[in-house]
């Protein structure tokens, strides 16, 4: 299934296969409980699932290729079997577990390193000519939180430069545009403060003409600013950030909770999109 970016917003649920992401960790870690999860979000209106095999958490230890395609595979292939329409994503920076979530039917490859971590991948997704994922972030898991300084131009011109930067790389081995999708990367690399500014400078980025995806959902600034917590209870603060993402022209909202971004969504383009 292709989307056709632009006229409305997409949902992507993320179903964590890890034991240890920060808000569900453990809970989908099974393929069992990962394909009644992948039900569960299609039946409430999600389009995408975007699958996970390692923890992208602030501190989370890297846990190889061998380990991510033992928690992966398992799972995408139950997916893949009773899902056969769903577009499926897979979040990874090694070339070889993209190579074999292609084989064993993904769709998407989501990097959220923007093709920095393993120089293999880029080639790969321009071989098989799939859409991919640019993430921005800096650093790594156990070094992001460091990495916030964005200069005079500030975050949002920092994050659109490294994007760009980000592209170019991918153009230059073969990436053809059409299949590039930018995500600014919330919450990595990026204060309380930088990602509020980045939220409210999403229409910047969205006039690169590059489809748009955002992950707001459960992360950490969305806590300090509802001085919540819990990631599981910031339902309603991730909901006014969706709402945001779709009035700004975000393509595709990448969320843990279906029916309520769904509708949150449908709202919003409702309310701001232009009917077609």
């Amino acid at each position: 299934m292709a989307l056709r970016w632009g006229q409305r917003t997409h949902v992507m649920g993320v179903i964590n296969l890890t034991p240890d992401s920060f808000s569900d960790g453990g809970r989908f870690d099974r393929p069992d409980r990962a394909l009644a999860q992948a039900r569960r979000l299609v039946s409430e209106g999600v389009e995408l699932l975007d699958l996970g095999a390692q923890s992208t958490r602030p501190g989370a230890d890297c846990i190889g290729v061998e380990g991510e395609l033992e928690r992966l595979l398992p799972a995408l292939r139950a997916i893949r079997s009773a899902l056969p329409d769903v577009i499926l994503s897979v979040d990874t920076f090694h070339a070889a577990v993209a190579q074999a979530a292609l084989a064993a039917g993904a769709d998407w490859i989501n990097d959220v390193s923007g093709g920095r971590r393993d120089p293999a991948l880029l080639p790969l997704v321009a071989q098989v000519g799939c859409p991919l994922v640019l993430m921005h972030s800096r650093g790594d898991s156990q070094t992001m939180d460091a990495l916030v300084e964005y200069g005079d131009a500030g975050v949002v011109q920092g994050v659109l430069q490294e994007l760009r930067q980000a592209s170019e790389r991918a153009l230059a081995v073969g990436v053809q545009q059409r299949q590039l999708i930018w995500d600014p990367g919330l919450g990595f690399a990026k204060t309380h403060a930088q990602n509020l500014e980045l939220l409210r400078g999403l229409p910047q980025l969205r006039a690169e003409g590059v489809p748009l995806l955002v992950g707001p959902s459960r992360k950490r600034f969305i806590g300090a600013v509802l001085d919540e917590p819990r990631p599981r209870a910031r339902i309603w603060g991730t909901a006014a950030v969706v709402a945001h993402c779709a009035a700004a022209g975000v393509d595709v909202v990448r969320v843990h909770d279906g029916r309520p971004m769904v509708q949150a969504v449908r709202m919003a383009d409702a309310i701001w999109r232009v009917p077609t």
